[in-house]
């Protein structure tokens, strides 16, 4: 009797702990850390300052999950095309489908469930399913081949970062400002180039193929152009008369900050770090504190 009770609580045991092994894999596979990259959405409503209505509030929060969803898909598609080469690579093959810890029709259908919630909350919005489609579209079009074409591969990674931002700005009905959209593109791409720089640091047979198309000097030149490009368009903004009257004077503060946030990263980069901007952005306590630091100034004529 005692036998059989104990038996009956260890299978129990082991079906609790494999779903949630298995849900867990799933979570997994869609990357949730990766979802902070998804915050450019809420640009728009940060620089024009109008949160505190609720109905423009509850539209760019929309956005977001909407784009949660959207980049959950992609990063599940991408893992599907390629399961078969990242179970050869030696960090890859870690991920959910390449280790064999989700199977291809699981990861489809929850696929299929992002999609279907992405389009629900951007349901009634043509412009957000417009750009939605478009996030998409790039990226798969980016995972399964233009991934491979250099400084084609560097300027999708930018786009969908774009994508974001009108997303929180068009999308939404806040007019996007000229300075912000200028910053935003300069900044994705130095992103983007800082990505690869970071690639270069891994072993060469671990690298992705279009690594072989961006010698060093190239990176490094390409990298010091967007910071440039970024610290340039970012100190107009804060010094031009319509950002002055509408954040006040302080703005201009916020530029020394901007360019300690962009030595420090580019600092890390030459480390080896910055292959996932996410996870080592939030890895670094200088960078957290440039961001509080900066958010604490923007908002100060607030109080």
């Amino acid at each position: 009797m005692l036998e059989s009770r104990f038996r009956l609580h260890a299978l129990a045991f082991s079906l609790m702990s494999s779903f949630s092994s298995s849900l867990l894999a799933l979570v997994r596979l869609t990357r949730p850390h990766q979802w902070v990259k998804n915050v450019f959405v809420f640009a728009g409503l940060v620089f024009s300052q109008s949160w505190g209505n609720a109905l423009l509030d509850l539209r760019v929060l929309q956005a977001f999950a909407a784009f949660c969803c959207a980049s959950g898909l992609v990063y599940i598609l991408n893992d599907w095309h390629d399961r078969a080469s990242d179970a050869l690579h030696p960090v890859k093959r870690n991920r959910p489908l390449a280790s064999g810890a989700v199977t291809p029709g699981s990861a489809l259908g929850l696929a299929a469930a992002l999609l279907a919630a992405g389009m629900f909350l951007a349901a009634g919005n043509r412009t957000l399913l417009l750009l939605l489609a478009l996030y998409v579209a790039l990226n798969i079009a980016y995972s399964w081949r233009l991934k491979q074409v250099p400084v084609v591969d560097v300027s999708i990674i930018a786009a969908g970062f774009m994508l974001r931002l009108l997303a929180g700005t068009v999308a939404v009905g806040i007019p996007p400002s000229r300075w912000l959209l200028l910053t935003g593109i300069f900044m994705t791409l130095y992103l983007g180039f800082c990505k690869r720089k970071a690639e270069s640091f891994q072993d060469e047979a671990s690298q992705r193929a279009v690594m072989a198309h961006y010698p060093t000097a190239l990176l490094d030149t390409f990298i010091a152009t967007t910071m440039t490009a970024t610290l340039t368009t970012y100190s107009l903004f804060a010094t031009s008369p319509e950002a002055q009257l509408q954040h006040s004077e302080r703005l201009l503060y916020t530029v020394p900050v901007v360019i300690f946030g962009l030595l420090r990263y580019t600092y890390q980069v030459h480390r080896g770090r910055g292959e996932d901007v996410a996870r080592d952005l939030l890895r670094d306590a200088w960078l957290l504190g440039a961001g509080a630091l900066w958010l604490a100034i923007f908002l100060s004529h607030r109080f």
